[in-house]
């Protein structure tokens, strides 16, 4: 070896150890800037951080200045009532962020992305981005800098009430509530650190003086609420995600909306886009293609079988959608891995979560609200909804007889719910919307609401078609429509039109949540919780669901050595079986048939609902006020004592005005008030007022009143517990005449009618009066007539005795779940 070889190995040696040297204290500089700085933990990933035990800080190194990255809070642990609504895994909104630095700080900005200017001009980008306010989300004064690497503390940012607890508390009537710094620290169990995303959390102490059960049925300490906020930074996804048009017919939630002011005069100026996932094929042009990155969702393994199973498995059904695509193997589902965080960016979750009551679940997702892509879809599965399918089962099946064993079938049924309802809230974080005319149509989408399907079959209940063990059609047409992966060489326009219109052909439709809940909707196909495809028919198909039922209903309700005061847990939802198609067959009074129609598709626009299909409905509606069918046995009467130590009423049970007995009569009310109070809603009555001058054949609203009156006021009196039903249906019908009458929405031209109608209402029941046969029907007929004539005189005063309401059944707790 010559000396200038020898010469170059040195070189080459010191270069090499000068090297590591020099990294080694850059990686140094990017954790800890100054070594007597106190710090017992380093985090290196996304954002590197350190951890200091002694004082329970956290400092931030920021070596992205003016970068955007998302900003989410959530909440990993909860507090466990459904009507607060502040659940284990919720998540919180998501926010396009970044640092900048304004003199010894940095501030936490968030642009506005609501307003753009989507343009190569510079200055246009600036003009919209001067005019809408962004937000300054927080203030970091600077510890100390290295090479645009700048320490700050985080941890007054990290033990704040991002998630807005406080708020949610008082607007649910909890009480006052304050964070209490002293009773809060950093969680670090669940602070970690990843190349594309940096975790934080926090153990957060709320003190106040409560004031509702709700917070004191689920804390231990109700004066001291200690739940864990989690915060999120994440690496915005890069550039190769391709965004999709919004079509109101597809089948989606609009993922993001902005106004876009470099938009052409003649272009709409806000853009709409669905969320989705990021999915394309290896090879766009095959038949079948495997996904370049598959969709993987995880499930909780806080689930126990047979829960586990039925929960993977329904949400497996996904996969049929998109093979039917092309894809191979692109949707999986499989368990979370042991000790993985649910709310880590990095996993889509399915998890299993505990309340003090059965409630809603939900289907939510990170997104980036730039585009709508959706970075992480998180499920949330209530853990009690299911008993409420069990409950069902014991009502309708009675059974805990001898020698007769249904548990398999009860059970079986209860897991196809869980296989349903895992499958929806999927959707939900796979970007869809509610379908709720699907259930008209065969079943045609899982984003639909179930009820159980139950069949009388050889004179018994069957319950094997309960649930649907697939997914729908809907569903493969809307899939299609969000995961279709084009070659570059064809027009995704034309396309996504093609597939719109195909569906349409096929006779699918999609109809929403701003259609089905009102309960002054018009949709005659759009309804929560309904069955068949003919509302009228599936109105007639419970009553008689219910009628067996109840004919049934006896000892064998209930297993042995159950409180025979448990009975009406078990009486209850068999008892207002028929609540929700109910409310369905009345959207087809006063109803109006349409489509979310585009100029130029196939679609109905609008069309009145056919007048005999109207007549037909109103006829089966007055089935659920007549006595005969409110009327409970003897029989089951006297099986129901008052509730024994230990076992208070609940709400789910019959609102009684009998103190502590069951009050069979207050549930027949509660049954009346519901059908007529869905009758007699302002906007059904305007409908069948406007509906009727358009068309004479159609039924008006004079029409209605007068054979709801003729079929319950003037139908001939009855004898014994009917006869007490039958007068307080006919109360109930006065009640909702004056009400309809009396509410601010009712129009003028209703309230003509309405007072038209009421005074023929008191001539009649005065000449009834006066004929009474007995003196029971005489005070009857006496009262109807004295309350009107009260309403008369002095409407701006009038009350009627407070209407009873349903005992609660659709999930417990407020509306606000985006699903079931």
């Amino acid at each position: 070896m010559n000396r200038t070889v020898s010469l170059l190995l040195v070189t080459i040696i010191f270069l090499s150890g000068l090297e590591s040297v020099l990294a080694q204290k850059k990686r140094k500089t990017n954790t800890q800037l100054e070594e007597n700085e106190p710090s017992d933990k380093i985090f290196e990933g996304f954002f590197n951080f350190s951890y200091d035990s002694s004082e329970d800080r956290i400092y931030l190194l920021v070596d992205k200045l003016n970068e955007e990255f998302l900003y989410v809070n959530s909440l990993a642990a909860g507090v466990g009532s459904n009507d607060i609504g502040l659940d284990r895994g919720q998540l919180g909104s998501t926010r396009v962020v970044k640092f900048e630095k304004y003199g010894k700080k940095l501030l936490l900005i968030q642009p506005n992305y609501s307003y753009r200017a989507i343009s190569d001009n510079p200055e246009e980008k600036k003009s919209v981005e001067e005019a809408f306010a962004q937000s300054v989300i927080w203030g970091f004064p600077i510890i100390n800098s290295n090479n645009d690497i700048f320490k700050i503390e985080i941890t007054d940012f990290l033990l704040r009430d991002a998630h807005g607890v406080i708020g949610r508390l008082k607007s649910s009537g909890q009480g006052n509530y304050k964070l209490d710094e002293s009773k809060s620290a950093l969680f670090l169990d669940r602070t970690k650190n990843f190349p594309k995303n940096s975790e934080f959390e926090s153990l957060l102490t709320f003190t106040g003086e409560p004031s509702d059960d709700w917070i004191k049925s689920v804390t231990p300490t109700p004066s001291n609420l200690s739940i864990r906020q989690h915060h999120s930074f994440i690496q915005l996804p890069d550039e190769g995600y391709k965004k999709r048009k919004f079509d109101p017919r597809a089948g989606y939630f609009v993922g993001t909306s902005y106004q876009d002011y470099a938009t052409p005069i003649d272009q709409p100026l806000e853009k709409r886009l669905i969320s989705r996932h990021r999915l394309e094929k290896k090879n766009p042009k095959a038949s079948i293609s495997e996904a370049v990155e598959p969709i993987i969702y995880y499930l909780d393994r806080g689930a126990p079988e047979p829960i586990r199973s039925a929960l993977l498995d329904g949400a497996k059904w996904w996969n049929q959608a998109f093979e039917a695509i092309g894809y191979k193997d692109a949707f999986q589902v499989k368990l979370l891995p042991e000790n993985a965080d649910p709310l880590d960016v990095r996993y889509n979750v399915i998890q299993w979560v505990h309340r003090s009551t059965r409630g809603w679940s939900y289907g939510a997702s990170v997104r980036d609200p730039r585009t709508g892509e959706i970075i992480k879809g998180h499920v949330s599965l209530g853990s009690l909804r299911v008993r409420q399918d069990f409950l069902i089962a014991e009502g309708l099946l009675a059974p805990y007889k001898k020698d007769v064993n249904y548990n398999d079938e009860m059970k079986e049924m209860t897991l196809a719910r869980l296989r349903q309802l895992s499958a929806h809230e999927v959707g939900h974080t796979l970007g869809l919307a509610h379908s709720y005319s699907s259930s008209t149509e065969g079943r045609a989408s899982v984003m639909d609401y179930p009820h159980p399907l139950a069949k009388v079959k050889n004179g018994k209940i069957d319950l094997s078609e309960a649930y649907d063990q697939k997914i729908g059609e809907w569903d493969k047409v809307a899939i299609a429509y969000g995961y279709e992966d084009f070659p570059d060489n064809v027009n995704e326009s034309e396309e996504l039109e093609s597939i719109i219109q195909n569906s349409i052909n096929a006779g699918l439709t999609f109809i929403s949540d701003q259609d089905a809940r009102p309960i002054g909707g018009a949709h005659p196909y759009a309804h929560l919780w309904d069955n068949g495809n003919s509302a009228i028919e599936g109105l007639k198909d419970v009553l008689e669901v219910r009628r067996l039922a109840i004919a049934n209903f006896d000892l064998d309700n209930i297993p042995q050595k159950t409180p025979l005061a448990k009975l009406e847990e078990v009486l209850v939802p068999i008892y207002f079986y028929h609540r929700y198609q109910t409310e369905a067959v009345t959207k087809l009074i006063g109803g109006l048939d349409y489509r979310y129609a585009i100029k130029g598709d196939s679609q109905l626009a609008t069309q009145l609902i056919n007048p005999e299909i109207q007549n037909e409905a109103l006829d089966v509606l007055l089935k659920t006020i007549s006595p005969k069918n409110l009327v409970l046995p003897e029989s089951i009467i006297k099986l129901i004592p008052p509730r024994p130590i230990g076992y208070s009423r609940g709400r789910e049970l019959v609102k009684v005005r009998t103190s502590l007995t069951f009050d069979w009569l207050s549930a027949a009310e509660s049954a009346a008030n519901l059908s007529l109070s869905l009758l007699f809603h302002p906007s059904r009555a305007q409908r069948l007022l406007l509906h009727h001058a358009r068309d004479s054949s159609q039924p008006s609203l004079e029409s209605v009143i007068k054979k709801v009156i003729s079929e319950t006021v003037f139908n001939e009196p009855l004898t014994g517990t009917e006869n007490e039903i039958w007068k307080i249906v006919n109360s109930s019908v006065l009640k909702s005449l004056i009400q309809l009458y009396l509410n601010e929405e009712t129009s003028s031209s209703v309230q003509a009618v309405l007072q038209y109608q009421l005074k023929d209402l008191t001539q009649a029941l005065n000449e009834l009066s006066k004929n009474a046969k007995n003196t029971d029907l005489k005070a009857h007929y006496s009262y109807l007539k004295s309350e009107l004539d009260h309403y008369k005189e002095h409407p701006e005063n009038f009350k009627m005795t407070t209407s009873l309401p349903l005992p609660d059944g659709s999930p417990i707790g407020s509306g606000m779940g985006c699903s079931f």
